[in-house]
């Protein structure tokens, strides 16, 4: 069943089924209220697909009526595909009276009686401890180190490159994407100022005349992404520098900040729908197998513990 968010993703995963995806009907009223309608559900086993990505409060109220739709259609099965989980990075709180807001969307789901969740890098691995429900946190990282290799550098480069998290927080991703690369990691100490400012101090590592790959799970407004590239520029590392993340938000003055940081490259998958001329070098690469292997085995209960994300 394809939500709105990102319909084609949802095609992808049903052809790598064998199977033709479902669209809902999603009325409109006036006043912007949403009521999607299903049909034909009766003793199924449905898998909505839909990432909640901008206009994020737009794509959860959608995710939450259509799995209540599709409840009420008579389905016996629902398991709940977000291949991006907005809110995911609204897990604790910096001071009183703030939200936990990945807490609030899990309950609401868990509320319109979604059996399981399935999600992909999420940017909280406390995901599966906030939810009621059952949750598969998957990862693409592999496939992107796949992709990487197949192309950003060329053979002599990726014996000298270096994997740079971009923060302390991605340190033990960029250890995942080292482990299947055989590169050496470095870490980009970062202090954030508000949601679009960030402010790197330091690096531990070697990157001097070394190809460097930044990696993160999002790219949101590319401050984070910016503020590192100056800093691996700052202490000589090769020019051309290639960038890799499982979601691809791109919102605000992101490609202007990619672009004016001297980006080779930009690898993300299609979690999220992106641009089909981007104003930037962008790859993508589809995570469409990886969730279809997953319904699969879901869909005929067998278990998906090489698929899942490290935590």
């Amino acid at each position: 069943m394809a939500g709105s968010a990102n319909p084609a993703l949802a095609d992808s995963v049903a052809g790598e089924l064998g199977k033709e995806s479902a669209s809902a009907v999603v009325e409109r009223f006036p006043d912007g209220e949403l009521r999607p309608v299903v049909d034909g559900l009766q003793g199924a086993d449905v898998y909505v697909v839909q990432p909640t990505g901008p206009p994020v409060n737009e794509h959860v109220m959608e995710l939450l009526l259509l799995v209540d739709a599709c409840r009420r259609a008579g389905a016996a099965r629902i398991t709940t595909v977000l291949p991006y989980f907005g809110y995911a990075r609204q897990d604790r709180r910096d001071r009183a009276g703030q939200a936990i807001g990945v807490r609030v969307v899990a309950e609401a789901l868990a509320s319109v009686r979604t059996w399981r969740l399935i999600v992909v890098d999420p940017h909280t691995v406390a995901l599966e401890a906030i939810c009621a429900v059952g949750v598969e946190m998957l990862t693409a990282v592999p496939l992107l180190a796949r992709e990487l290799g197949a192309g950003s550098l060329g053979e002599r480069e990726w014996d000298r490159a270096v994997v740079v998290a971009p923060d302390l927080g991605a340190v033990k991703l960029a250890e995942h994407y080292g482990a299947l690369l055989s590169c050496p990691v470095a870490v980009v100490r970062k202090v954030r100022l508000s949601g679009t400012r960030v402010v790197a101090e330091e690096l531990v590592g070697d990157v001097r005349d070394r190809p460097v790959v930044i990696v993160d799970d999002m790219i949101s407004t590319g401050g984070t992404i910016e503020a590192a590239a100056q800093v691996v520029a700052g202490h000589g590392a090769a020019p051309e520098i290639v960038v890799v993340a499982t979601h691809g938000l791109f919102v605000e003055a992101a490609v202007e900040r990619l672009n004016r940081a001297g980006i080779r490259r930009v690898l993300v998958t299609d979690t999220l729908a992106q641009p089909a001329t981007p104003a930037m070098p962008l790859g993508t690469c589809s995570v469409a197998p990886l969730l279809a292997d997953a319904i699969g085995r879901l869909h005929r209960d067998e278990p998906l513990d090489d698929l899942l994300a490290r935590v």
